[in-house]
């Protein structure tokens, strides 16, 4: 049986966290929801994405096989695993309105006339991007479970306290000393590799996947999740770094999620309540405006490649594109296009070949190489967002 993520219409309603990748690459809870799935299957995936997209994300599927495709927008949980590896070709899975998954020894037959089957499980679907934060907790746990299932947790040092019985997993290679770690609200799993200073405060659910580290004196509230090879310090609530981004100093992030290769300076601060306590609205960009989240507490939603500079302050619901550059005083508009450099006073387009520059550096200090595919995937971005 193959297996392959597809993406629905629903994938641009995820931008600007998807002008670089499927749906499937999204973190939430510790993994990503492609890991999530092939953990739970033992299984490998390929995908069907935006054809931009194809070169770094390829199709893999073996034709002569039976093929399950999976929405990858959509979480799994043993319910839904179950009922997917019952399908047979000609049914789909649906919740709702929703495709789930559909299977096919056929490629090129047409899943709309299937056997539709309606699912009882209950994984977290994506439809926006707040989705994102809005469900970590849920994910975190699902998620803390699959990966420590088995698993024996390197004892924490002495030196830490611990608040309530919930539960902490630390692999190896982690350096936790002199942390305060609240459990009652969720677990707290410290990934390979990390390093928690001394004097950090915080709350689960909690996610510090490998090769991070939390700089001292930080205060996190859960649930909150830093992806691999981050730095992140000051004070963070119910947000979802996917990796290899830094917010190292002091300053507010809350409700928020960061993707990739993105910078936060220096007191940079973000609004996730606004004064009069109204449900936030924020930028989608299928639909070219700005849209209810139907949240209270909604902050920054920031695409790959973008940075802020020092004393950034930042509104309710701001969305930042791809690659954006950000300074200057006062509070930049709540719609950030991709390839935009400035701030309240003036944006202007951030030149590719100059964001190409800042890009390779970046990513060398990771040891990881800008490819032809990575700028081939920029410039369709630029080519899509110019002006909007």
């Amino acid at each position: 049986m193959n297996y392959v993520f597809f993406d629905d219409a629903q994938w641009s309603d995820l931008l600007p966290l998807t002008f670089t990748r499927p749906a499937c690459e999204i973190r939430i809870g510790i993994l990503t929801i492609k890991e999530k799935w092939e953990l739970r299957l033992k299984k490998d995936f390929s995908y069907i994405c935006p054809i931009y997209l194809a070169e770094k994300f390829p199709y893999h599927a073996n034709e002569k096989q039976a093929t399950i495709y999976v929405n990858g927008r959509v979480c799994p949980d043993d319910g839904l695993v179950k009922e997917i590896n019952k399908l047979k070709p000609s049914q789909a899975l649906y919740k709702n309105e929703v495709l789930l998954a559909y299977c096919t020894s056929n490629p090129n037959e047409s899943f709309i006339d299937f056997d539709k089957i309606q699912s009882k499980a209950n994984g977290v679907i994506l439809n926006f991007p707040w989705d994102i934060f809005k469900n970590n907790g849920k994910e975190l746990e699902l998620d803390f479970t699959l990966i420590t299932k088995g698993k024996k947790s390197k004892p924490l040092s002495k030196s830490n306290k611990v608040i309530g019985k919930g539960k902490i997993f630390i692999e190896s290679g982690a350096s936790v000393e002199c942390a305060i770690f609240n459990t009652q609200g969720g677990s707290v799993y410290i990934g390979k590799d990390t390093v928690i200073m001394e004097g950090c405060l915080i709350r689960g659910g909690f996610a510090l996947c490998e090769h991070s580290e939390v700089k001292m004196g930080a205060k996190i509230y859960g649930p909150t999740t830093i992806g691999p090879h981050s730095k992140v310090g000051g004070e963070i609530n119910n947000s979802v770094i996917f990796g290899y981004s830094n917010k190292g100093h002091d300053g507010f992030l809350g409700n928020s999620v960061i993707a990739e290769w993105c910078n936060l300076g220096a007191d940079t601060n973000n609004s996730n309540l606004k004064n009069n306590y109204a449900e936030v609205k924020a930028y989608n960009y299928k639909q070219h405006k700005m849209i209810s989240t139907g949240l209270q507490f909604c902050g920054l939603i920031m695409g790959d490649h973008s940075k802020t500079g020092i004393n950034t302050m930042l509104n309710t619901g701001t969305v930042v594109g791809v690659n954006a550059n950000i300074f200057g005083g006062g509070f930049p508009a709540t719609h950030v296009p991709s390839f935009s450099w400035g701030g309240a006073d003036k944006l202007e387009k951030y030149e590719i070949a100059k964001a190409f520059e800042v890009a390779e550096r970046v990513m060398d200090r990771r040891g990881i190489t800008l490819t032809d595919a990575d700028k081939e995937i920029l410039k369709e971005v630029l080519k899509r967002t110019s002006g909007k």
